[in-house]
């Protein structure tokens, strides 16, 4: 494939230059990346770097729901395949061995800034591209589940670098989902840095791909958002989703074979088709979620992907505090409607499977949230509050 080569990002360098080589001015000499290279080797669906050490994992942040037992006939993520106490067993086995690591991106000190690095997949939405032919846009998700996670950290994405591997390379085909990716970035305001292509014969079935992607991000040490700071009676504010994004779609798919429906047909209730509606691409949240920052009163951020509300939330809060959700307080799309109905699946499920219209959960003083909403810059709601207690509850 192309090269994908770019000189490296200044302010990164500048960071490096004043970490490595405080007593000197002269500027540090930067190396242009070598781009894309082919190595026949597997890359693990569960990468190390951004673990979770709750029973939220981005190693596999489709793990993150806790399956229930079907009571009632209705489906649970665990009967669509995924488990969550097999990847919570894992997130506990590799911090033992990596003590300390945790949150949504990680953090590495650099001079008087942080570099914050995040990895992800798209899951088995890429099953749904491979069905609807819908290619163009599956990068563009690859690149929001990385990118969206390290800004919870208040950190500026710098670049991004991704992995494609697949059986037999078709350039076209390649070239879709790279444009995808180019978009996310662009969105993001972050360089594509360079990849890997690895073309390994009879891994993959013929046509499909898999995805990864790694995206670092920047942040002074004296501004990151680490929620340390939340207290009680604090608002949280939530940013709307475009749909499931890349979160719960073993669930989905399982919901889409009973439901009798194709991805041809239209949304019940929608104007669109269930495919179009599935494949929308991920919200990527860096400009807006920075720009608010910007604002002051920002506390804590979650990026809600699987584990919902219900789980996400709660890791950006001190020990004591929980969160009170009002549930009547934004409009749930048509689209989680229709997927509860199909399905039969428990309010309580759904909450730890999908974002259920709200991607992105600021915590901030009431005084900044009454500013946002009157602003009304963003589309934004406020949709609960901090209270003492452990949890997430609804009312």
């Amino acid at each position: 494939m192309a090269t994908t080569s770019i000189a490296s990002n200044t302010e990164l360098s500048r960071a490096i230059a004043a970490s490595i080589r405080p007593s000197s001015n002269k500027p540090l000499a930067t190396q242009q990346p070598k781009g894309r290279c082919t190595f026949n080797r597997f890359s693990d669906r569960f990468p190390l770097l951004s673990v979770r050490a709750t029973s939220n994992s981005s190693m596999s942040k489709e793990n993150s729901s806790k399956s229930g037992d079907g009571a009632g006939g209705g489906l649970t993520y665990k009967d669509a395949g995924v488990d969550i106490d097999a990847g919570s067993e894992l997130v506990r086995r590799i911090a033992k061995m990596a003590p300390g690591i945790g949150g949504f991106g990680g953090l590495f000190p650099l001079g008087d800034s942080y570099l914050v690095a995040g990895t992800d997949g798209v899951g088995t939405k890429l099953k749904l591209a491979f069905e609807t032919g819908i290619h163009e846009t599956i990068g563009i998700d690859l690149v929001a589940m990385s990118v969206n996670d390290i800004v919870t950290s208040g950190a500026k994405p710098l670049f991004f670098l991704d992995y494609y591997a697949t059986s037999r390379l078709d350039v076209d085909l390649a070239e879709k989902v790279i444009t995808g990716i180019v978009d996310g970035c662009q969105q993001s305001d972050c360089t594509l840095l360079g990849g890997e292509t690895a073309e390994m014969p009879g891994f993959y079935a013929e046509g499909e791909y898999d995805l990864s992607g790694f995206a670092v991000g920047i942040v002074k040490k004296e501004s990151v958002i680490d929620g340390k700071n939340i207290a009680a009676g604090d608002v949280l504010i939530g940013l709307p989703s475009s749909g499931v994004h890349s979160n719960g779609f073993s669930l989905v798919r399982r919901v889409l074979a009973q439901s009798g429906l194709s991805l041809n047909d239209q949304l019940p209730g929608g104007s669109v088709t269930l495919g179009e509606a599935l494949m929308a691409p991920t919200s990527i949240y860096v400009k807006q979620v920075l720009d608010l920052i910007s604002k002051g009163g920002v506390k804590g951020i979650a990026h809600i992907t699987g584990g919902g509300f219900t789980d996400n939330i709660p890791r950006v809060f001190p020990k004591g505090l929980g969160a009170f959700i009002y549930k009547d307080s934004w409009e749930v799309p048509t689209l989680f409607k229709w997927i509860q109905e199909a399905g039969r699946i428990e309010d309580a499920e759904m909450s730890r499977t999908f974002n259920m219209g709200i991607g992105m959960v600021l915590v901030m003083t009431e005084e900044a949230s009454r500013r946002i909403l009157e602003e009304g810059q963003h589309k934004a709601y406020r949709i609960g509050e901090v209270v003492h207690g452990e949890g997430v509850s609804y009312h």
